[in-house]
C-alpha cells in the first residue's frame, strides 16, 4: 500500500525558539531519514514545500472563488513536505514516530486512495 506521510514543521517564527544546533541536528535527520527511504526503495515521492508566506490560499467569499497571497492562520506548524512510502501502515507509522521523536512537530499518516495496481 502507499501511504502519505505529512510533516509538519516549524517554519519561520515557530524556528526562532529552537537553538541553531537543534535546528541542524534536526536537518541532519531528516536527511539520514530520506536517504535511508530512497536507498530501500519505500519512497515513491517525496518534497519539501515552501514557508507558508509565500502561499496562495483561494476561499470561496461572496459567491466566487478568491485568491489571496500571504500567510492565512496564526498557525506554528504548517505543512513542511511529505514522503509517498510504499509501505505496510506499520512501517509508515514507524517512520512517522522516528521523525516525530527527533523535530517534536506532529506528522499524519493517511493511505492514498485509489492506487493503482502494484506492477
Amino acid at each position: 500500500m502507499r501511504y502519505m506521510i505529512m510533516m509538519f514543521g516549524g517554519l519561520g517564527a515557530s524556528l526562532e525558539e529552537r537553538s541553531p544546533e537543534w535546528i541542524g541536528g534536526m536537518q541532519a535527520a531528516m536527511m539520514d531519514m530520506d536517504r535511508e527511504l530512497r536507498e530501500s526503495g519505500e519512497v515513491v515521492e517525496s518534497r519539501h514545500l515552501t514557508d507558508p508566506a509565500r502561499a496562495t490560499s483561494v476561499r470561496f467569499a461572496g459567491g466566487a472563488p478568491v485568491p489571496t497571497d500571504g500567510p492565512f492562520a496564526e498557525i506554528k506548524e504548517s505543512l513542511a513536505g511529505y514522503w509517498i512510502v510504499e509501505a505496510t501502515h506499520e512501517r509508515a507509522v514507524e517512520i512517522a514516530a522516528r521523525v516525530v521523536a527527533v523535530t517534536e512537530y506532529p506528522m499524519e499518516v493517511r493511505r492514498v486512495m485509489d492506487e493503482p495496481p502494484r506492477d
